[in-house]
């Protein structure tokens, strides 16, 4: 596994990487590479920025695998550095450039997360302006992670790290998916992103899609598959 990209996993709003968990090692028992850095959730081009010195700073290929706004992240993040070989959305937002990730939704019914979620009444700490936001906790589970135990998902609301308004609201200025391969594995029952929002985008890019029975976070509920997902499109 000596030439394997090394993966790159970018988490979303509302969470950090250790849900990752699960995929980390499935993939490390296969004999990847694997790093989940912190994605800080303060404004797309800065969150942006912060992934890509992380990818410059590994010796090799590297396949960027995005959750939720971590799509986001790593579209406009692979268009800024040159060893980003493929990458991988795991119910993500994949954003053209002039898109946020409140606008590429227009169209499609609101999700439960567009009623669960509040701001903060004070500005988000480290964003350019504006608030933070929060999932409610009467609806955690239901919006953002229904296919976990309830007790996993009571820590996960105690523990959910927040978006800044404005990161929810910056457009996008670059998409890397534009020059690389692309996979995508839509969540059939994703509370979170409308799923029709997530095939759309999917479509767009001509990415390599599957669909998981899951919630948003699939990924936590079922690492096994998912991490074959990212298998298949690091063996492509």
């Amino acid at each position: 596994m000596t030439n394997s990209p090394t993966v790159v996993l970018v988490h979303g709003a509302f969470a950090d990487a250790s849900g990752f968990a699960g995929v980390i090692r499935e993939l490390e028992a296969a004999g990847h590479t694997v790093i989940a850095p912190p994605n800080p959730l303060r404004s797309l081009a800065s969150d942006a920025a912060a992934i890509a010195d992380v990818v410059r700073s590994i010796d090799g290929p590297v396949v960027l695998v995005g959750h939720s706004y971590g799509g986001a992240v790593i579209s406009q993040a692979s268009a800024i550095v040159d060893n980003v070989s493929g990458l991988v959305y795991l119910a993500a937002f994949s954003l053209d450039v002039g898109e946020s990730c409140a606008s590429v939704q227009e169209g499609y019914p609101p999700s439960l997360l567009a009623t669960t979620s509040y701001p903060t009444g004070y500005d988000a700490p480290g964003a350019p302006g504006g608030p933070d936001l929060y999932i409610r906790k009467e609806r955690f589970r239901e919006t953002f992670c229904a296919d976990v135990p309830v007790d996993v998902a009571d820590v996960m609301f105690a523990s959910q790290r927040p978006l800044s308004l404005a990161a929810l609201t910056e457009n996008a200025t670059a998409a890397g998916w534009k020059n690389k391969p692309s996979w995508y594995l839509v969540s059939a029952h994703d509370n979170a992103i409308p799923p029709d929002t997530e095939r759309f985008m999917a479509k767009r890019m001509g990415a390599t899609t599957e669909e998981i029975a899951g919630s948003h976070t699939a990924f936590i509920a079922q690492p096994v598959a998912v991490a074959a997902f990212i298998r298949r499109a690091l063996a492509a």
